[in-house]
Order: C-alpha cells, then structure tokens, then sequence
C-alpha cells in the first residue's frame, strides 16, 4: 500500500495512463491549442518520471539512465546526422534509419522483424506499420492500384458473406477489409489514426448541430428529421 492507504502503483497499473496522456498529446495537436500541448506534453512526461521513479525504487533504471540511452540510441540510428553514412534525402534518411533499428532490435527474420511491432499500438497503426516493414523487402503493390483494387475485392467479398449471413466468415472479411484500406491509405502517406479520429470529432460536431438545432427531444424526432439536420450540418464545415 502507498501513502494514505492508497494502492501502490507499478508499471502495469499505470499502462493505460500513458496511452491516455499520449492520445490527448495528440488532440491537443489537432485542435492546434499550443497552450494544451504544453500541458498534455508535461503530463506525459509525468509519467516518464513516474515509470522511470518506479523502476528505480527497484533498483533496475533511473531518469538519467532513459536520456543516457536515448542519446545512445539517437546516435547510433542516425550515423548519416552523426557518422560517416551519406543519406541525399528523405528516403535514404529512413533507410539508414530502419536498417540501425533492425540490427539494434537483433531481428534475425523479416518475419521477426514484423511480429517486433508493438501490439499495444492501435491496429490501424499496427496495421500500417507491419504493411510497411512488408513493402521494405519488396513485398508490396507496385503502385496505389493495386493497393485500390485491393479495397474493391476485399468489399466484395464481405459483401458475400453478408448476404450469406455468417458471421465468423463476415468478422473475418471485415479484418480483411479494413486491412486493404490502411494500405491503401499508406501509399497516400495517409495515417489512418488521425484520419478517423478527424471524422470521429466530425460526426460529435454535426451530431451536435443535430441537438442544437431540434425543436424536441432527440428520441422523439424520426431518423427523416435528424438527417435533415445532418445534412444541414454540412453546410458550415463545406462538406
């Protein structure tokens, strides 16, 4: 027990505290507020001291040895910033840099290299990032067509299976599709997180015209009247 008979907190507990602060790091991004950014990056931080707090109470690390590590670890995956590895632009830049990571992480497979991404990430980014560790070794579409004509399939199928009315094979084909579209979204250089996340505050805000603007209870008006509202909720946002 902590002080005050409060329950003692250990790295496990607070896992869902880290994503929570990171995630608000990231809304405060979006909504461009530089006075909230600098808070939610303080609380995050927060809890890169309470870890590294925690850790050293145990005696394995302490905060100095995180940023010792993070130096070393900046260093050795950026030698055409610190050595002798030329890179002439961007692409050559991430390749120097995926290639110190791989051998860093002693990866002995392309396989292990995919089953290495973290899955605690979402998994549309988990998604993403295996798809993009596939594509390094040449496993990929030639271009976003193919990534397209992907989605098309995939739809289609969940379609069958749909009509079909089985469940676990719909389940699967639903994975598969969604699966198509972070790829296709990755050759567009589109995140798929932030993607959904600005149509997940779109809809809250139009669903907000939709209560605004009713002249009575939500639960009493029919689908007809709320889309009428929905529809003139696009009208500010142009689309």
């Amino acid at each position: 027990m902590g002080v005050n008979g409060t329950k003692k907190q250990t790295h496990e507990s607070l896992r869902q505290c880290v994503i929570e602060e990171a995630y608000e790091v990231v809304d405060a991004i979006d909504n461009e507020d530089f006075d909230n950014l600098m808070e939610e990056l303080g609380d995050l931080l927060f809890q890169v001291v309470f870890h590294s707090e925690i850790s050293s109470e145990e005696g394995y690390f302490n905060f100095n040895d995180i940023v010792t590590n993070l130096c070393k670890k900046m260093y050795y995956r950026h030698p055409h910033v610190f050595g002798d590895v030329k890179a002439n632009n961007i692409d050559e830049a991430l390749n120097s840099w995926e290639a110190a990571k791989k051998k860093e992480k002693n990866n002995q497979t392309y396989t292990e290299n995919l089953k290495s991404v973290p899955k605690a990430l979402s998994t549309l980014s988990r998604s993403y990032k295996i798809q993009k560790r596939a594509a390094d070794v040449g496993f990929d579409w030639p271009d976003e067509k193919g990534a397209l004509a992907k989605i098309k399939e995939e739809l289609f199928e969940f379609i069958e299976e749909y009509k079909n009315m089985d469940f676990n094979k719909m389940e699967n084909e639903f994975g598969d599709l969604l699966f198509a579209m972070v790829n296709f979204a990755r050759f567009m250089k589109i995140n798929p997180d932030v993607a959904l996340n600005k149509t997940i505050n779109k809809f809250i805000n139009r669903f907000e015209y939709i209560e605004n603007n009713a002249t009575k209870d939500l639960k009493e008006m029919t689908l007809q009247e709320m889309d009428e509202l929905w529809e003139k909720s696009k009208i500010p946002y142009g689309i």
